[in-house]
């Protein structure tokens, strides 16, 4: 039988998919609440922000949603009669990548 990369696109969209529904929300409460509130300072939430484990947080929050969104406009794509076969896959992977990797860049050595 021939392996599929299927398995590994449907978690990372399933994944985009989670982390969308529950972490922007907290995302949200923390700069849209607590900080408005003065609960949170605006020093606290920078140090968060800038240490590694906050980057890395920042990166799944842009990459992860980004796979998902960028998996969902390729089958949009495809269900609206445009077949564009492996070139579809990479415009949309590989925009999701590129801009993920883009993300990275300005997080870790911008």
């Amino acid at each position: 039988m021939a392996k599929s990369k299927e398995p590994l696109v449907w978690s990372l969209f399933a994944g985009g998919g989670m982390v969308a529904a529950m972490l922007f929300p907290i995302c949200i409460i923390l700069t849209g609440f607590l900080l408005a509130a003065g609960t949170l300072s605006r020093d606290r939430l920078h140090d968060m922000v800038t240490s590694p484990l906050g980057k890395l947080l920042l990166l799944v929050l842009i990459a992860l949603p980004l796979v998902h969104a960028m998996h969902r406009l390729k089958h949009t794509v495809h269900d609206m009669g445009l077949h564009l076969g492996a070139l579809g896959g990479l415009i949309f992977y590989g925009g999701a990548a590129g801009l993920s990797a883009l993300g990275a860049y300005f997080l870790f050595l911008g």
